[in-house]
């Protein structure tokens, strides 16, 4: 999973990741190739392996398309994975996965609710059998009752066909429902990354320690004892960050070292020979394990 507030970066992680986005710099690797590198037929064939479900399902599908041609316009561009006068019946199969009915192959995406088209984005990812299906926000336009339906369908399709998401979103409790490991952003780069065990009940970042804090709890009791971390500034221009560690403008522990070095993201000194669930990847200067409000 990846988290964080809007405009860190994650929706431009997702397509780099699709090579939809032309990298500036660095190197994304999948299977030992770097994918950057990658086009024509050897870029087809990635693509094959990694699909997207979209976060809005009104805008994602094409009006003017039946459910049958949506789903089944994956097989125009891939013909090996079904046979012509087999996608009729692998279309139906799809729409019964998850959980619609096979009989609506002729009807159109304005027939159905936010949560079926959702699930029409689902069957399209399915079709051509991925290994990594990457969501980018897939039930944040969606309402909250809708949302844990297609969030366990999801969880049932990646049993079923052997997946690997990756859920960007950022509802903290979604996250770590569905992930088991979780990585949080901040202005273009990951902050923290570890387990869910790791990140939501021993945070080590700042920020995330923030982002935890700010979690609604349905339970009076349990809001009692909690600490609200208010962060103070506004997040800086991705154009031009401040030097340094990114989050210092915001940051409580800020210190001079922090505008004049970089952090580097790996496991801080103070926790590498500690048996410690906080011994995971953090970029700070100054990580130090906090409890705060969990987010389950």
């Amino acid at each position: 999973g990846i988290v964080g507030e809007s405009g860190c970066g994650k929706s431009t992680v997702a397509k780099l990741l699709m090579s939809l986005e032309k990298a500036t710099a660095g190197e994304v690797f999948y299977k030992g190739q770097d994918i950057t590198k990658l086009s024509g037929r050897a870029l087809k064939a990635v693509r094959r392996n990694i699909q997207m479900v979209f976060q809005d399902p009104y805008t994602s599908l094409n009006p003017r398309m039946t459910v049958g041609d949506i789903i089944g316009e994956t097989f125009e561009i891939h013909p090996e994975v079904a046979p012509k006068g087999d996608r009729r019946r692998k279309v139906q199969d799809l729409l019964d996965v998850v959980g619609l009915n096979p009989e609506y192959i002729h009807r159109y995406p304005h027939q159905f609710s936010g949560g079926q088209r959702q699930r029409i984005g689902i069957a399209r990812g399915l079709a051509l059998n991925p290994e990594i299906i990457i969501c980018d926000e897939p039930v944040s336009a969606l309402d909250v009752s809708v949302q844990a339906q297609v969030i366990n369908l999801m969880e049932k399709l990646q049993d079923e066909f052997n997946l690997s998401y990756i859920f960007i979103a950022h509802d903290l409790s979604i996250v770590r429902h569905i992930s088991d490991r979780v990585g949080v952003m901040y202005l273009g780069k990951m902050a923290e990354i570890g387990t869910d065990t790791q990140i939501y009940d021993h945070p080590t970042h700042p920020y995330t320690q923030a982002l935890l804090s700010a979690v609604p709890v349905p339970d009076p009791e349990a809001r009692e004892g909690r600490e609200r971390i208010i962060l103070t500034g506004d997040v800086p221009s991705p154009a031009n960050p401040p030097s340094g560690c990114s989050f210092r403008t915001r940051c409580w522990k800020a210190q001079d070292r922090c505008a004049e070095e970089t952090p580097l993201l790996a496991i801080p000194e103070r926790f590498k020979s500690a048996d410690t669930e906080a011994a995971h990847e953090s970029a700070c200067h100054f990580a130090e394990e906090k409890n705060v409000v969990q987010a389950a």
